[in-house]
């Protein structure tokens, strides 16, 4: 292996990253220490005020440039789930689920695998007032208690969806560009196995503590679902309008998922197929349900989309910044010819002095990316974890996408929203739950589901 010497500029590193973890432990954002970090390795490296502000604002654009694609996606998809909701789209897409419930434990699963599914296609943010206002309902009549409607949207969207991204691909083109992966298939193929399992442990034990309670409790939840009663809603008449679009947008995306099947589109090309959709389905539903209004509504549907894409990537593009400096590439393209990757450097000094295996390399995967989740933004970890699948994986010759997946899983269950209370409160408040009393649901069965998952990935390294 090749000999490598750490410099000041890998220990300026090494602690800027611990600030970073120490931060995040704190429940405080990271985007400060990241601009410090970036601020101090360019100085070091330069020696020049100048060129070091320059440094600063060229990492920001490329982190961008590379993200640029992932926030687009994301921005149209919400656009098109926003006209959805303005015509009507969703609540007729939605009524099938809700004549499906006709007892508690039916209710769970159609709860969970509705938020699940219109997570995948639109994200968690959104699926949670769609969900919430359709299904909810339907759900605690039927039976279930409102706190197992929570756990069932918080396990199966922000937990399940969120984690795989399967079709968007956010979080796995992030771990994947930072692991140095080609794309993001990389990390969403190597993590099958641990996808499987985080959700069947999680879901299992969630559902076994769900029925417990319920068994104990009856008379509470009995009088909780007579409350519902008096909130069954009348069958109301939706435009013709709503009524084909709530076929075609269904259609139109299992024709894109079998496109992407036969084409074998991955990455760039996936995204774009989904992107493109997810645009033109926004301008067709605007020409048509509003008609001359259609230029402004559009445009108010693609601004707004814009910016929740860009509220919640604008602190990851920062933190992105930092973190690229560990990759001998990105800390070219950021630095300068002279720069080498600083984080495959520390994990070469690693690999040639420290002995590690599979067993503490993957807890470690997996508690850092818990440690990340803790500031309630699991996007926010996926640099971090990204590069240390890389870092780890390398020093031991495992498989990097696995790692990658691993610290994702772990990153994205802690911090998107299903044991952390400041990032449960959308679920909490639509469900009319406390946070913490959600969290406290959650907590054991996700820990448990990431302890089975983390052995599984020790096996598959």
């Amino acid at each position: 292996m090749e000999n490598v010497q750490l410099t000041a500029i890998h220990w300026i590193y090494i602690l800027v990253v611990l600030a970073v973890i120490v931060t995040m432990v704190m429940r405080r954002d990271t985007v400060l220490p990241c601009i410090v970090g970036l601020f101090v390795i360019g100085f070091t490296f330069t020696g020049s005020l100048v060129s070091t502000i320059q440094i600063i604002f060229n990492a920001l654009v490329a982190a961008g440039n590379e993200f640029l694609g992932i926030i687009t996606v994301i921005s149209l998809v919400v656009a098109m789930s926003k006209a959805m909701g303005d015509v009507g789209v969703d609540r007729l897409i939605m009524q099938p689920a809700a004549r499906l419930m006709v007892s508690p434990n039916i209710a769970f699963f159609v709860v969970g695998f509705a938020m699940m599914i219109v997570a995948w296609f639109v994200w968690p943010s959104p699926a949670v007032a769609l969900i919430g206002a359709l299904l909810l309902p339907a759900a605690v009549r039927a039976g279930l208690p409102v706190i197992g409607a929570a756990v069932a949207m918080n396990i199966f969207g922000h937990g399940i969806a969120l984690s795989s991204d399967w079709i968007i691909q956010g979080a796995p083109g992030l771990s994947a560009k930072f692991a140095g992966l080609p794309d993001a298939t990389a990390v969403t193929s190597a993590g099958i196995p641990l996808y499987f399992t985080m959700a069947v442990v999680t879901v299992g034990t969630a559902f076994y503590m769900l029925k417990r309670d319920m068994t104990a409790n009856k008379q509470k939840f009995a009088a909780e679902a007579l409350a519902y009663q008096e909130t069954k809603p009348k069958e109301t008449n939706h435009s013709s309008v709503a009524s084909v679009f709530a076929i075609l947008i269904p259609v139109a995306f299992v024709l894109v998922l079998i496109a992407m099947l036969m084409l074998d589109l991955r990455g760039g090309d996936a995204t774009a197929l989904i992107g493109g959709t997810a645009l033109t389905i926004t301008a067709l539903l605007s020409v048509i349900a509003f008609k001359a209004n259609a230029l402004e509504r559009i445009t108010d549907y693609v601004r707004d989309g814009f910016m929740f894409g860009i509220k919640v990537f604008a602190p990851v593009i920062v933190i992105g910044a930092f973190f690229f400096l560990g990759s001998e590439g990105t800390a070219k393209a950021i630095l300068g010819e002279g720069a080498t990757g600083l984080l495959t450097d520390i994990g070469k000094v690693l690999a040639a002095s420290v002995p590690m295996s599979a067993v503490p390399v993957a807890f470690i995967q997996m508690i850092i990316g818990g440690i990340t989740g803790l500031d309630g933004s699991g996007f926010s970890g996926l640099p971090l974890t990204g590069s240390l699948a890389n870092t780890l994986g390398s020093a031991i010759n495992a498989d990097v996408g696995v790692l990658a997946a691993l610290g994702q899983i772990s990153a994205i269950w802690v911090g998107g929203g299903t044991i952390i209370p400041w990032g449960l409160i959308p679920v909490a408040a639509i469900c009319g739950v406390e946070p913490m009393e959600l969290a406290r649901r959650n907590f054991l069965p996700v820990i448990i589901g990431l302890l089975a998952t983390t052995v599984v990935a020790i096996i598959m390294l």
